[in-house]
């Protein structure tokens, strides 16, 4: 994002944004208008009879049948498609620029569904009318209800053309959201006792199980999580977001920003010039996976190649929305347990 766009940001925008990279590394500024095999053997079919849902707003949606026509945000659509549950329309990072499925959009078939909008503030309304939608699904980042990537210009047309189900991954452990669209899913008319489901679910567990062992035999190994712009390196905050908040619970030893640099940016990260990054020791870096953001490889600063952990070859993916159903969320905690277990201290 330019600086431009930087400057535009409201405090909504500001938390949203910081919520969504759990480290405030800014969203693309540009972008188009515009499922893959390899989901569970769960293919939904809609439930007869009236439908309804309580969202983490404490809204229920009721519907006379459960609904057909769904529209959701990238990340959600990923993972009711993990259950069987697809969608007819998207929202979010959905293809990169060479056309290609963008890593939230898991294992969906991204030709198959219609892209209202790929990157921030933008959302064809139009486009979204024509789908006829039952019902339209996202996350919130945020204790106000803000439905991501949603954009705020256009909420009030978007919320008058379906009803809408918001699913909050805000200051709350990964779990409770995990389990929030297992229940989404099976509300409408996913298979929730298909091996291809339950055998993820034990997966994460056994991952989580082997993740907290590593924590408690390497106390000392301290996890820094960060994400690269072009100006800036970001660094997050152990609280709010879901998969860091769960894994501090499972005993990871986080590097936490500075109060104050927490406190200018409601709590989610600091902002570090690339000379200053340096500023916090780490012995693992976890460095944001989505497209937003400077991938390690394409790092070309001299600071960030001297940093120990980059030298010693300890620097993991980190997916910083993580896509909410047990089978994506699996490799994001194996990866990190190997990562300490491997991990020699060098800070």
């Amino acid at each position: 994002m330019s600086n431009a766009r930087t400057a535009r940001l409201t405090r909504r925008g500001l938390l949203a944004a910081g919520g969504a990279l759990g480290l405030g590394a800014v969203l693309t500024a540009c972008g188009d208008d515009g499922a893959k095999d390899g989901g569970a053997d769960t293919k939904g079919s809609a439930k007869t009879g009236p439908w309804s849902f309580k969202d983490d707003r404490g809204t229920t949606v009721k519907l006379d049948e459960a609904p057909r026509n769904i529209v959701a945000f990238t990340g959600v659509a990923a993972a009711l498609y993990d259950y069987g549950i697809e969608v007819k329309g998207v929202f979010g990072p959905t293809t990169t620029k060479d056309g290609k499925a963008d890593v939230q959009a898991g294992d969906m078939d991204v030709s198959k569904v219609t892209v209202l909008g790929n990157v921030w503030d933008q959302f064809n309304v139009e486009k979204y009318a024509a789908l006829a939608p039952d019902v339209l699904i996202s996350t919130m980042f945020d204790d106000a209800g803000t439905l991501w990537y949603v954009p705020e210009a256009s909420k009030d047309k978007i919320a008058k053309l379906a009803p809408s189900v918001g699913i909050s991954v805000f200051d709350r452990q990964l779990t409770g959201p995990l389990q929030r669209m297992w229940e989404l899913a099976e509300s409408l008319g996913a298979d929730m006792t298909a091996a291809k489901v339950t055998e993820a679910k034990k997966r994460f567990e056994a991952a989580s199980e082997r993740l907290r062992k590593a924590a408690k035999a390497k106390p000392e190994i301290k996890v820094l999580v960060g994400s690269a712009s072009p100006e800036l390196f970001y660094v997050s905050g152990s609280n709010l977001s879901i998969d860091l908040e769960y894994f501090k619970a499972l005993g990871v030893n986080f590097v936490e920003p500075t109060e104050a640099a927490k406190k200018a940016t409601g709590g989610w990260f600091e902002s570090l010039s690339w000379e200053n990054v340096d500023k916090h020791k780490a012995d693992v870096i976890m460095m944001d996976d989505r497209s937003s953001a400077i991938q390690p490889a394409d790092i070309t600063e001299a600071t960030w190649k001297q940093l120990p952990a980059v030298k010693a070859g300890q620097v993991i993916a980190r997916s910083t929305e993580p896509i909410l159903s047990y089978d994506k969320c699996v490799a994001p905690v194996e990866a990190l347990a190997e990562a300490i277990e491997k991990a020699r201290k060098v800070s």
